[in-house]
């Protein structure tokens, strides 16, 4: 569904960002990027959204290269839901995430009363029907997350990209958005999410992504690629991955709590 081939950028040169990067991301899976701060996860998923274009090397995007789609052409195909968006206008949630629908519409056509049901069933799938109404810069982070979520959905899109997705989420509010994710891969959807948790790419991702100074360091089924070993190479500090009741589970070992640190 997704290919990259020795991609090179740079936003300055001299200060390489994606490194020879070659990756590939199947249809209806759930893949997490992982990797430390300032290591190109987000302009990974800018790269392959068309945002950024690389130096050097090849985008391909469900069997075709990337320079052969229109922005148009891409936008129903991929959506992103970015790690923080300004809302420039005192929208209503209903409103904003319409927007989402501008890339199936025709030149100068308005919202039909399916798009409007599209939208109003999005917000019920994610729990916020009853922020209709609210205007979006009042929302708290949380809310505003699941609000941007939606306008992603309703373009409709055969690949979700997804920028730190869980970062404004209470618990609750995670666990949900993750099984959402879940259930749209089941749908055929195909997820690319990056995070700094590894914990949330341990409960849903099937393939992971260990970036380090803009290269892969190794990618691959979660099981195989999320360890102990590869975690601590990866962000430079030592990380004990177990597993608990048949699940995944990242402990700091060399974080501020030190030897103190327990299990419970």
């Amino acid at each position: 569904m997704i290919a990259l081939k020795n991609i090179q950028f740079h936003y300055d040169p001299g200060k390489t960002i994606l490194n020879d990067l070659s990756l590939s991301v199947e249809k209806g899976s759930i893949t997490a990027i992982l990797g430390p701060n300032g290591t190109g996860k987000t302009t990974l998923l800018h790269t392959i959204l068309g945002l950024l274009a690389p130096q050097s090397g090849e985008i391909w995007i469900a069997g075709k290269n990337i320079s052969a789609y229109k922005r148009s052409e891409l936008s129903q195909v991929m959506s992103l839901v970015p790690q923080s968006e300004v809302v420039p206008f005192n929208f209503k949630v209903i409103e904003y995430v319409l927007l989402g629908r501008t890339p199936q519409f025709g030149f100068l056509d308005m919202p039909s009363e399916h798009d409007v049901e599209l939208v109003r069933d999005t917000l019920e799938m994610l729990e916020v029907q009853h922020l209709e109404q609210r205007p979006v810069t009042e929302l708290s982070g949380g809310e505003q997350q699941m609000v941007v979520l939606a306008r992603a959905l309703v373009q409709e899109p055969q690949i979700l990209l997804l920028d730190e997705p869980t970062s404004h989420l209470d618990l609750s509010n995670k666990g949900r958005l993750l099984k959402i994710l879940q259930t749209l891969a089941q749908r055929s959807v195909t997820i690319v999410f990056s995070t700094h948790d590894p914990d949330a790419a341990a409960m849903i991702a099937d393939h992971v992504i260990l970036l380090k100074a803009g290269a892969v360091l190794d990618a691959g089924l979660i099981d195989q690629v999320l360890t102990s070993e590869k975690l601590t190479q990866t962000y430079g500090t030592e990380v004990k991955v177990l597993t608990i009741e048949g699940r995944l589970v990242t402990l700091l070992i060399n974080g501020r709590f030190g030897e103190k640190e327990k299990v419970k």
